[in-house]
């Protein structure tokens, strides 16, 4: 009887969620199809309709070629309604590769005026005043698209331009076109900012907000006299216009590169800035820093000046690949989400981390600074030059250039040994987090990322600093020459120019890193020197916590080891490709051991207590036989462990 009460139970539940699911597709369909009292069905069921429409990825049935937007912010509140607002205009060309009659465009927060107080925009073919008939056009909150529904097909081939005017707020949010305010002498200021990553750019105009959908950008502001605009490109018109009897300043710039929307660019403001030449073989790169007025008048953008050119040059040098842009714009921001922010030709920063007080900052602070514009820098060429296809590999972008970055911050700085700073600032604060159950890997599957909050989740200690640690990993075992010719060689799919090499290695890198890529955690590697035993385990900072997410490797890894005995560097490199395995060279025979030399290897390491012994003795007899960074190593561990 009970048994039959849950089966009648459950049939009931079963048929209630099929009419909700019947009810919800039905109101989806009936609110599309009543757009301005259009009511021919745009496809041929409502449930197809309805799963095209929930799926947060673009169809890539159109593929941009570029945009040509003018836009312009409002620095005074509405008197109407007391909002900051910007007005803009954009037609977006592009080229339809698959025959439909459906372009989904992202939209997000933005406000349309309809064309001929019809659709919320127009459709023409490129090239020709033909405008396309539309049955129907509406915003998709949900998944932030812009829908227009047309009565004909685009052809195959054919290219095409959507136009729209909008109306979005200049809210103080941090994110699309948003303002920034401070005060200088007494007075109160305005900027009108932007941060598009990863997916803003969709609130500030109409786009295909997906970084494989790279285009050119046309950019024209209208600003306030006696303001400045800047953006990707360069200034190239700047003009005095009249609207409504106002007099405006409109600034238009140089086509940027092709690229992707979240690298897109725009601030008003009334910022000055400092400025040197760098000459290279083709071009005349100019530098400039800007920031506050009073900022630049005591001289704290000086050093951000001094150190970009030197950095650049090493990059430039690194990928063999010139700087591709005419100017490299930095600019410090008083409200400014993330640290600081790549985009080509203008990057973005907050004012703590772009702007050195020689008086009052520290040198930490102006270690910060040096390897934060590295960081950036670097993505001119890895992230801007070339992109990840989707957001499921950010740890490649992101690890890549935190880990270059100390490389680039070395060779402006050389006395100072930033390289080693690595360990510090990343591999040992990544540990503590990728030590929980709760950690995650470094790439995940692409249909697992698709909603915004997700994309915005993989920009992590995870992926910046574990990324990081991977990569150094594999520069020491390829060697450093041999990773940067795999960038050298085929920059725009490096590791894929590395996969198969095995040079002396036991296996491909593919299979040496898939392990360090697909699997969450790290390992800890127990040498017991008595015996010359080596085994590896997964390691936890709670040992007995119980770890859920299976792992396709069992959480098993291809250790490199690199390592010392008594003193004396062992010249090759031991790979530990099993759990447990006995490697009689590892005994002490009364020598000590101690392995991953300068912490080049992503794993923890502990030994018997007897080699524990033999090591502090030594670091207490002279210490300076082990190496500086295996030095704090031994400590970390130690605190670990014992």
């Amino acid at each position: 009887m009970g048994k039959t009460c849950r089966v009648s139970t459950l049939c009931v539940l079963c048929v209630i969620l099929a009419l909700v699911s019947i009810a919800t597709i039905v109101t989806l369909w009936t609110l599309a199809l009543t757009d301005h009292g259009d009511v021919t069905a745009p496809w041929d069921s409502p449930i197809i309709f309805v799963l095209v429409l929930l799926s947060y990825r673009l169809s890539m049935d159109v593929i941009p070629e570029y945009y040509n937007i003018t836009l312009w912010p409002r620095l005074s509140p509405d008197p109407n309604n007391g909002l900051y607002i910007f007005t803009g205009q954009s037609t977006v060309q592009f080229e339809c590769v698959k025959e439909t009659n459906l372009i989904l465009i992202h939209s997000s927060q933005l406000s349309y005026t309809r064309q001929d107080n019809k659709h919320m925009a127009s459709v023409t073919t490129a090239g020709t005043i033909k405008v396309l008939i539309q049955k129907s056009t509406w915003l998709q909150p949900e998944t932030q698209y812009l829908v227009i529904n047309l009565k004909s097909k685009l052809r195959q081939g054919q290219k095409y331009q959507l136009y729209t005017e909008f109306t979005g707020e200049l809210a103080d949010d941090l994110s699309g076109f948003y303002r920034s305010e401070y005060e200088e002498d007494g007075l109160q200021k305005m900027v009108a900012t932007s941060q598009m990553h990863p997916t803003y750019a969709r609130k500030t105009f109409p786009c295909f907000d997906e970084p494989a959908l790279k285009a050119i950008f046309h950019i024209t502001l209208i600003h306030p006299p006696g303001t400045v605009a800047l953006s990707n490109g360069m200034e190239r018109d700047i003009a005095n216009i009249t609207i409504d009897g106002v007099s405006w300043t409109k600034t238009k710039f140089e086509p940027t590169k092709k690229m992707s929307t979240y690298l897109l660019a725009i601030i008003v403001s009334d910022y000055t800035y400092i400025n040197t030449t760098q000459k290279d073989p083709q071009v005349i790169l100019c530098i400039r820093i800007w920031a506050r007025r009073k900022a630049i008048d005591l001289g704290q953008g000086n050093y951000a000046l001094n150190v970009t050119g030197p950095i650049l040059d090493f990059f430039q040098s690194y990928y063999n690949i010139a700087y591709p842009l005419t100017k490299s714009d930095q600019i410090a921001l008083p409200d400014f989400y993330y640290g600081a922010m790549e985009n080509w030709g203008l990057v973005t920063y907050r004012e703590t981390n772009l702007l050195y007080d020689p008086e009052t900052s520290s040198s930490r602070n102006k270690e910060k600074t040096a390897t934060i514009i590295a960081h950036e820098l670097a993505h001119m060429w890895f992230g801007n030059l070339v992109t990840l296809r989707w957001w499921n590999e950010v740890w490649l972008n992101e690890g890549f250039a935190s880990y270059v970055a100390y490389l680039g911050a070395d060779h402006a700085e050389p006395t100072w040994n930033v390289r080693d700073l690595i360990v510090l600032d990343e591999i040992h604060k990544v540990f503590a987090v990728d030590a929980l159950t709760s950690s995650h890997p470094l790439s995940s599957n692409e249909d697992s990322i698709v909603l915004p909050n997700q994309i915005s989740e993989q920009f992590d200690v995870i992926s910046y600093s574990k990324g990081a640690a991977v990569l150094r990993m594999l520069s020491d075992v390829l060697s450093e020459p041999v990773f940067i010719q795999g960038l050298s060689v085929c920059f725009c799919i490096f590791l894929l120019a590395v996969k198969e090499y095995n040079g002396s290695l036991p296996h491909s890198v593919d299979r040496i890193m898939s392990p360090w890529v697909l699997q969450m955690g790290f390992p800890v590697v127990t040498i017991n020197t008595a015996i010359g035993k080596v085994s590896q385990k997964h390691f936890l900072l709670d040992a007995d916590s119980n770890v859920t997410v299976k792992s396709p490797y069992n959480y098993e890894w291809l250790i490199p080891i690199r390592w010392i005995r008594g003193g004396t560097v062992q010249k090759d490199i031991w790979w530990l490709m099993e759990k447990e395995v006995i490697n009689l060279e590892m005994r002490s025979d009364g020598f000590w051991v101690l392995a991953n030399i300068n912490v080049t290897g992503y794993y923890r390491v502990n030994y018997d207590l007897g080699n524990w012994e033999r090591l502090f003795t030594q670091l207490n007899t002279n210490h300076k036989v082990i190496p500086v960074i295996n030095r704090a190593q031994l400590v970390d561990d130690a605190f670990i462990f014992h």
